[in-house]
């Protein structure tokens, strides 16, 4: 907890610096009266960068009156530290419900925001309901569990898709029905239309989500890997296999497409670049390079030597890249992806990016004749906030694909 005093020009100042002891990683971030009462909760992607923000010049443009007014009564920033945005954003509206603070008006109103509810069944359903559908009596199902208010309603179908990655459940489908759901079809529910799990077995794995949106991870955690033991001990190493992915994707949840409300407000602390190099389809290379808060993050820079047969393809070559590198979950995934090209390649990155389940922008780098930079495409306000950034990764990707390929060149005629 930070604490100072919000009276004179100086606090201000002193503010500024205190904001520096803050970690660089998520969390939500509380904003607290004289009397310890809280004013204000938020979540963040990196604690450190979101609450500078509060003390830059141009405070009452960027947030307006009613945050100008919170900041003036102030006295005490508190903060505490999640594994991942998504945990982060959970924790804001379990926090916001419990405490209901002056200056989040906007989210103390049920009606207008998005719940997750979990049905009173045998096989209960995981669904996104909106609250004036509680207030007007449209939905009337039996409920076990209600979670909310969410008021990012494309955050919290994110969050959705996340969850559901890890743990599979029902929506829509009719246990028991004989004809596996679409869904069950991709892996996002476990099969209760065709019988494959028992409704015991079943709520198991609803009690797991359920403690996952109750922020009680480490209750989880111990959860799945106590039936972990018991399932390798028992010979069954199939499902044994299956929860230790569950706690695998449980540690490294990759969150990036819930990064993007902060890229409105800072840099993106994550951009990467892909390019390929070949002469006439021999010695295909492809690289990836890293532009971490404006800076080249030259530790991050990847390479890969193309296995396909792709004659010249850059296509295929670039397809095989991307594939390679989102492969790897271990690897911090960026919050931009930026291509060498136009709109084909950028539909390459997007059908490799949905094949990961992921929701990542995308920029494209349009060249000229003469094979120099033009101009940008992908979403408006991406191409003109972070243009030097993006134009900085691509031309760190062409260089590198470049070094590479006359390295594989020469060791090539060495040999």
């Amino acid at each position: 907890m930070l604490k100072t005093p919000w009276t004179t020009q100086y606090a201000l100042a002193l503010w500024r610096q205190e904001t520096a002891l803050l970690p660089e990683c998520p969390g939500v971030y509380f904003f607290l009266d004289a009397a310890g009462d809280i004013l204000y909760i938020g979540k963040a992607t990196s604690l450190r960068d979101r609450v500078r923000s509060y003390f830059s010049g141009d405070i009452f443009e960027t947030r307006g009156p009613k945050i100008v007014l919170m900041l003036e009564r102030a006295e005490t920033i508190a903060y505490r530290e999640s594994d991942s945005v998504l945990e982060a954003l959970l924790l804001e509206s379990r926090l916001i419900k419990e405490y209901q603070p002056m200056y989040n008006t906007d989210e103390k109103d049920d009606k207008s925001f998005n719940h997750v509810v979990i049905t009173d069944e045998d096989f209960p359903r995981v669904l996104v309901v909106r609250g004036r559908d509680f207030a007007q009596g449209k939905f009337c199902d039996p409920v076990r569990k209600i979670f909310g208010p969410f008021p990012a309603g494309t955050a919290l179908r994110e969050v959705m898709k996340i969850v559901r990655r890890i743990f599979p459940f029902r929506d829509t489908c009719e246990p028991g029905s004989g004809q596996a759901c679409f869904s069950a079809q991709i892996g996002l529910c476990p099969g209760v239309c065709v019988n494959t799990l028992s409704a015991r077995e079943y709520r198991k794995s609803i009690h797991r989500i359920e403690l996952f949106f109750e922020g009680k991870k480490q209750t989880l955690v111990k959860s799945i890997e106590r039936d972990m033991h018991h399932e390798a001990l028992a010979l069954r190493f199939e499902e044994a296999a299956r929860l230790k992915r569950q706690l695998f994707a449980l540690s490294h949840i990759q969150d990036v497409s819930l990064v993007k409300d902060d890229l409105k407000e800072m840099k993106p602390h994550r951009i990467e670049a892909y390019d390929v190099a070949h002469l006439s389809g021999e010695e295909t290379v492809g690289v990836m390079t890293v532009i971490e808060r404006g800076r080249p993050s030259k530790d991050a820079y990847r390479q890969f030597v193309l296995r396909g047969e792709h004659g010249g393809n850059d296509l295929s070559a670039l397809e095989e890249v991307l594939t390679r590198r989102f492969g790897h979950p271990e690897w911090v995934f960026p919050e931009i992806v930026v291509v060498d090209g136009s709109l084909v390649q950028q539909g390459v990155a997007k059908r490799v990016l949905d094949a990961f389940g992921l929701s990542i922008p995308i920029l494209g780098v349009v060249k000229n004749a003469r094979h120099q930079p033009d101009h940008l495409i992908g979403p408006l306000g991406l191409q003109k906030r972070f243009e030097s950034e993006a134009l900085l990764a691509n031309a760190e990707a062409h260089r590198f694909a470049l070094a590479l390929h006359r390295k594989r060149r020469r060791q090539a005629l060495l040999s």
